[in-house]
């Protein structure tokens, strides 16, 4: 049987720490399936479009990584992929609590679901999408956090 992990988020932006986590995955899972969560009730602040194709070009030379979108519950969708697993990135006791009581409920809605937790790497662990956000909008450089240029986004988002 294929060990499919889905990781899921919202990835705006997708940043190291994320593109960490689904490369240490690999060596667990046979494929990891990035899942772009649709949340209609956020603003986007990067366009799903373009996060869709900057992840794709960062796991390009990787065949076992798959990047999607989608609109439903989680669980929903790891039970439409066949996977068994879903990958979550810890950075901190707080993430911990918050990560916690989502597996719990997925567990609920999917019985054979197991939500697996890595570790950030001590490395990555300050970087959150939201703080590229604010750097972003505040006109600071971001490219050391993100496994794409802002260059590469800017000139995907023009093409939507």
């Amino acid at each position: 049987m294929t060990r499919i992990a889905l990781f899921p988020g919202s990835f705006d932006p997708f940043t190291k720490g994320h593109e960490d986590i689904v490369l240490r995955g690999l060596r667990l899972f046979d494929e990891v399936v990035i899942g772009i969560g649709n949340n209609a009730t956020k603003k986007r602040y990067f366009p799903l479009e373009v996060m869709k194709e900057m992840i794709e070009k960062t796991f390009s030379s990787e065949p076992n990584v798959k990047v999607i979108t989608y609109d439903d519950l989680t669980a929903h969708t790891a039970r439409e992929l066949g996977a068994r697993f879903l990958l979550r990135g810890l950075r901190n006791t707080t993430d911990f609590e918050y990560e916690n009581g989502i597996s719990q409920v997925n567990r609920y809605l999917y019985e054979e679901i197991e939500t697996v937790f890595l570790i950030t790497s001590p490395s990555l662990a300050p970087i959150s999408s939201s703080i590229i956000r604010d750097l972003h909008r505040y006109g600071q450089a971001v490219d050391n956090f993100l496994p794409y240029s802002l260059s590469e986004l800017k000139k995907a988002e023009q093409n939507i």
